[in-house]
Order: structure tokens, then C-alpha cells, then sequence
């Protein structure tokens, strides 16, 4: 073969070889290009099941001191087990879920709802536990048993996950929990019992608190006007005009239904006492207005001023304590310009407290008054002429708002007062059906 045709076969088979590899790796590069981004999507806009799950539980692992008793995690038998250890570090080990989980792990899963702690409160030389899970909520259905030494052992007989002790030498006792089965029991702690009631908001009290979907509220929301016997034909049931006498009001809860505030308002009222919730007059029960927040959302939205009441049947001052602890509790989202009352009438005669003494009743609206104040509120006594003459010693409560219920032309109550209900039978632009009429003699 001449050598010029030599040299070009050469080259010739040169150029195929170099072309056929140059092809491979663009057809590599162009599969590997289609991979790419499908990739970096995937980690970066779909996390995995793990990654959702340790963002779920991160920080979680240790729940705060709630009444001096902080949350045990289950430690299981593990002997390498430090108190301190973040026993759901796993959670965010990618590769963890690739294996099988063992028994002592899957405990560790459940650990979260299954641990229990207590909250514990006490006023006067009582004490009430309440029974918390890993998420915060009263644990009920369960028969839970709490040992205090050297006193003996009380059961949560209706299994609502509130045990409480009364009759109690203030000091310091042990407080044991019973292990239950499908529960991991926290460990025992000491608590404090006072020995005399001090004014102040109970800071767990929403967990005592229900709605009516808890109760039958026929049997427990039972309030009676003891306005009403006393009453007679020269009752204003008009808005009255007042000059700069007083404030044109309202007084409000779920008896009045849905209420149209801006009607309400142009109608000439300047301000709405709304009833926050009430003590079941049958088993004692705290309990939530149904339309409490409906009723203050629309009324602030409509420009009126706003205060609360709460009816009691509080049979002492601890139990004093704790409705004003609800009431607070309840206002604390929104702006409260006019006191907060208890309500102290009767309850059809049959109501828990409805038998109290003079002095009892007087110190449960003295203790009322002080936890609302104590608090930076306004206190506030609602009841009726004769309710004030032969129920209350007002000489006692004399520092505290007076709202007199007394339904004629001018009232003949005797004493001081700073709010007069004049009518329940008051007809408001806005409110179908009848409505308490007040009038404030203060500027709040």
C-alpha cells in the first residue's frame, strides 16, 4: 500500500474511534444532566419522613416545670441511660428507619403520650392534683390513684383526672402516682400545702374548666333574678336618656341569643357586662358562657366598652378563688374597660350555695373581689336590694364596685352603689326579646 493512502486509513480510523467515544460521553453527560435536577428537587423541596418527624419532635423532648413537677421520660432499663440524654435524638438519624425497631425503641416512640405528670394547686390547706399527659391534657377515664404519706391514699373516683385533698396541716408531703397500665407514672415528688388562702390567680385553671358540652346545663346553669320579687309597676323598660348622669348599658350571656352590636350601639349603648361563665348550681362545675367570646369579639368591634361577670356558687373562698381565676383567665385576651362582678344571686333555691350564711357568702365575694384586683382589675358585687340587705355584709364589701338590681321608677336600696340594673324586661334595636338595661354612674 503506497504510504500516503497508508497515513490516511490511519487517520481515518482515528477520527471513527475518537467519534464513537466523544458520542458515549455525551450521551452519559446527558443522562447524568436529567438526573440532577430531579435529585436536587427531591432534597430540596421534598423532605424525607425522618426529616419531618425530627423537625416534629425537636425541642419537644423535655417539657417544662408545671407546678414544680417537670415530666419524666421513660428510661426503660437501659443502663447507659443518662438523666439529661435526648432519648428521641434518633428521630433524626436518616438511616435509623432502614432497621427493625426494638421493643425498648417503640417505648421510646410512645413515651410522649404515655409519660404523665402532675400540675398541683393549692389555696387553703387543700391540695388538688391534676393528671397531665405528654401533650398537656387532663388524662380522664382513668381510675388514677395518688398516694400522699403518712395520710393515705385518694382515688379519682369519677375518673376526671382532678384528685383533690381537703382538710390538710399545711406543710410539705410526698405525692406518689400509682402506676396504671399503659402509663409511665412520674416520679414522686414534694409539694407544698398553704396554710391560709391568698388572693391570687390560680395559674392552671383552665384545665378545671368545661363548656356545656361537659354538663347538662339545665341541671347546672339554674340562675334565678331575685330583682324580680321585688319589683313593681313603675318599671322603666326604655332606654333612659341621662345626660351626663351615667352610661347607658347592657348586661349580656347566652340567654339573649345572637345580638347585632352595631345596632346595639347605634341604638345608644355605650358599654356591655357580659357573662363570662358560671359554677354549675348542682356539681360545681366551672363553665364557659357558650357565646362569652362571640359576645366580646362583637361588642369591642362595635366601639362599646366591656366588662364581665360571672355567676357564682362558690361555697368558700377557695372556690372564690377559683372563679375569679376562670374570669381572669377568660379576659385575658381581650380589653377590659368595667369591672368584673360576681353575680351572687340565688339559684332556684336548690343551688349549692344557695344555704350559705351571711359571713360565708360575704368572704366568697370578698375573695372574689381581691383575686380580680390582685390581678390589676376592677372588682365588682352584682345582687339584688334584698339579696344586699339579708344575704351580704356590705359594710365589708364597701371598697369594692356595688351594681344594684332593683326594677322600678327609682330605687329605695338604701346603701351605696355604683351600677343600677333598672330593668330585665329592656328592649334594645339589635337584642330580640328582652335585655338587662344598666346605668353607670362611673366613667371608665
Amino acid at each position: 500500500m503506497d504510504s500516503k493512502i497508508k497515513r490516511r486509513a490511519i487517520l481515518i480510523s482515528a477520527g471513527m474511534i475518537l467519534l464513537v467515544v466523544f458520542t458515549t460521553i455525551l450521551g452519559n453527560l446527558s443522562a447524568l444532566k436529567r438526573y440532577l435536577p430531579d435529585q436536587e428537587k427531591t432534597e430540596k423541596e421534598v423532605p424525607s419522613e425522618i426529616d419531618l418527624l425530627a423537625e416534629e419532635t425537636d425541642g419537644k423532648s423535655e417539657t417544662p416545670d408545671a407546678g414544680g413537677f417537670a415530666k419524666e421520660g421513660f428510661a426503660g432499663s437501659d443502663p447507659t441511660l443518662q438523666t439529661g440524654d435526648d432519648l428521641r435524638a434518633f428521630l433524626k438519624d436518616g438511616t435509623f428507619f432502614d432497621k427493625e425497631l426494638s421493643s425498648y425503641e417503640k417505648k421510646l416512640l410512645e413515651a410522649n403520650e404515655k409519660s404523665l405528670y402532675f400540675v398541683t394547686t393549692s389555696v387553703e390547706r387543700d391540695l388538688r392534683v391534676q393528671i397531665l399527659d405528654g401533650e398537656g391534657n387532663v388524662v380522664t377515664g382513668v381510675p388514677f390513684v395518688l398516694e400522699l404519706k403518712e395520710q393515705g391514699s385518694y382515688k379519682d373516683q369519677d375518673k376526671d383526672g382532678v384528685i383533690y385533698i381537703s382538710n390538710l396541716s399545711a406543710g410539705e408531703y410526698e405525692v406518689t402516682l400509682k402506676e396504671m397500665d399503659d402509663y409511665e407514672a412520674p416520679k414522686p415528688t414534694v409539694v407544698s400545702v398553704k396554710d391560709k388562702v391568698e388572693y391570687m390567680a390560680i395559674p392552671d385553671i383552665t384545665l378545671l374548666m368545661k363548656t356545656e358540652a361537659d354538663i347538662i346545663a339545665e341541671e347546672e346553669d339554674t340562675e334565678e333574678k331575685d330583682a324580680l320579687a321585688d319589683a313593681d309597676d313603675t318599671e322603666v323598660v326604655d332606654i333612659r336618656e341621662l345626660g351626663e348622669e351615667g352610661q347607658m348599658g347592657i348586661d349580656v350571656s347566652k340567654w339573649n341569643g345572637e345580638i347585632d352590636w352595631d345596632r346595639v350601639q347605634n341604638a345608644g349603648i355605650t358599654y356591655a357586662i357580659i357573662r363570662c361563665g358560671y359554677r354549675g348550681s348542682s356539681t360545681g362545675a366551672l363553665v364557659e358562657d357558650p357565646y362569652f367570646r362571640q359576645n366580646m369579639q362583637g361588642a369591642l368591634a362595635a366601639g362599646l366598652k366591656v366588662g364581665v361577670y360571672f355567676f357564682t356558687q362558690a361555697t368558700n373562698e377557695v372556690e372564690a378563688v377559683e372563679e375569679a381565676s376562670m374570669a381572669l383567665a377568660l379576659c385575658a385576651d381581650y380589653k377590659i374597660t368595667y369591672p368584673i362582678f360576681i353575680d351572687t344571686e340565688g339559684a332556684g333555691g336548690n343551688g349549692r350555695a344557695d344555704g350559705l350564711d351571711m359571713e360565708t357568702r360575704t368572704k366568697v365575694c370578698q375573695a372574689f373581689c381581691e383575686t380580680i384586683e390582685d390581678a390589676g382589675y376592677t372588682g365588682g358585687v352584682y345582687g339584688s336590694r334584698n339579696w344586699f340587705r339579708t344575704k351580704l355584709r356590705m359594710d365589708v364589701l364597701s371598697d369594692h364596685i356595688i351594681w344594684l338590681a332593683e326594677y322600678r321608677q327609682s330605687p329605695v336600696y338604701g346603701g351605696s352603689y355604683h351600677f343600677w340594673q333598672y330593668t330585665s324586661s329592656g328592649n334594645v334595636d339589635g337584642i330580640e326579646g328582652r335585655v338587662d338595661l344598666d346605668i353607670s354612674y362611673l366613667a371608665y
